[in-house]
């Protein structure tokens, strides 16, 4: 490590694009400016400004040592480490030497009075004279201390957030992106059915999964996606399943309301409806029924689900499926890109049919 890379560790200067990091110019603005106003308070309380200026050019180097000592040396050898019973006598040891040399810089370059501001003629170390002293070198190692340590909190509070945020989106693509593998094996089988026969449905099976791939490809790095590519999607999804369930799988699709400008966190609406065939389709013994309603008024989004009970969970009084993987996607989903005002979700039965009704902001 070369000298510039000390000096910039030491200093605290950091490479992060972080906010919070501390520059060379803020340590040299930080001790100008209170350097100043130390001159111009201790001249106006002596109504001397030159041994005003004279104590405060021997005193600042000494407040400099201290605060730099302590907070990059003792602190992080000591404190951080829970020794503080040898930070303080660090500390403590410090501050006699600092009386020392203060004492002896004051008396034989400045005055031989060395705290005009006392009753008497202070030409010793007295014990008025080390308290006074020890303590206004403690009030300005606190301050200085306090604002390093603010700095370095926010600093860590911002990488803090930063991390979360990219948690966030990584595990919202990695949710997004949850389709079942089962669906894209079954929808390949019924392709390879469908070539076998040399049936004419198989080159719009193809293109409809191809457009559904592409979808979960690239519109799933967005944030948002229109409505519409959406419900796209949500189509290629069902014309694909209506192959494998031919005439046993009766939907219903009703769709109003202007979609026009109209956004959603993509792959949010498809676990729902893959829920339906998961749990309900490929269970059911018999004609099975899905209903899908989607309705836009005034900026918000009603969209309800529902498929009859398999005829086995109806036998074993099975429960509500509030705890699949799909519809647990979707309510972590909602928690980590909507606000709680953003959104309704409710999952019941009800008249042996699984209902879902979402209610959600999309503009």
């Amino acid at each position: 490590m070369n000298t510039n890379n000390k000096i910039g560790e030491f200093l605290g200067k950091t490479n992060s694009s972080s906010n919070y990091g501390i520059k060379y110019w803020h340590h040299i603005v930080f001790w100008l400016v209170y350097f100043i106003f130390n001159t111009v308070r201790w001249s106006s309380i002596h109504n001397d400004f030159l041994y005003s200026l004279k104590t405060n050019l021997i005193g600042f180097p000494i407040h400099m040592m201290l605060a730099y000592f302590n907070v990059y040396y003792l602190m992080p050898k000591f404190v951080y480490k829970q020794k503080y019973l040898l930070y303080g006598l660090g500390i403590f040891g410090s501050l006699v030497i600092m009386l020392l040399v203060k004492f002896n810089l004051t008396y034989y370059l400045v005055s031989n009075d060395v705290m005009p501001e006392g009753q008497e003629e202070t030409n010793s170390i007295t014990f008025a004279y080390s308290v006074t002293t020890m303590i206004g070198e403690v009030y300005v190692m606190s301050f200085f201390t306090a604002i390093k340590l603010t700095i370095d909190w926010l600093r860590e509070s911002s990488k803090l957030h930063d991390l979360e945020r990219r948690q966030l989106k990584t595990e919202l693509r990695f949710l997004r992106s949850q389709v079942s593998p089962h669906f894209f094996f079954n929808t390949l089988n019924n392709i390879y059915s469908l070539t076998l026969e040399k049936s004419d449905k198989a080159p719009e099976v193809i293109l409809k999964l191809s457009e559904l791939m592409r979808y979960l490809l690239y519109a799933t790095k967005k944030r948002r996606q229109d409505l519409t590519n959406e419900i796209e999607c949500i189509q290629n999804y069902i014309d694909l399943e209506r192959i494998r369930f031919d005439d046993t799988l009766k939907i219903d699709i009703h769709i109003s309301g202007n979609l026009n400008g109209c956004s959603i966190a993509p792959m949010l609406l498809v676990p729902l409806v893959e829920n339906c065939f998961k749990h309900g389709a490929s269970k059911n013994i018999g004609q099975m029924k899905i209903n899908i309603n989607l309705e836009v008024e005034d900026g918000q989004m009603t969209f309800k689900i529902s498929n009859n009970i398999p005829n086995a969970d109806r036998a074993t009084n099975f429960p509500t499926r509030s705890g699949g993987i799909g519809l647990s996607n979707v309510k972590k989903r909602l928690e980590l890109g909507y606000d709680d005002s953003d959104y309704d979700l409710s999952i019941f039965e009800e008249d042996q049919m699984f209902n879902v009704i979402l209610k959600l902001k999309v503009i």
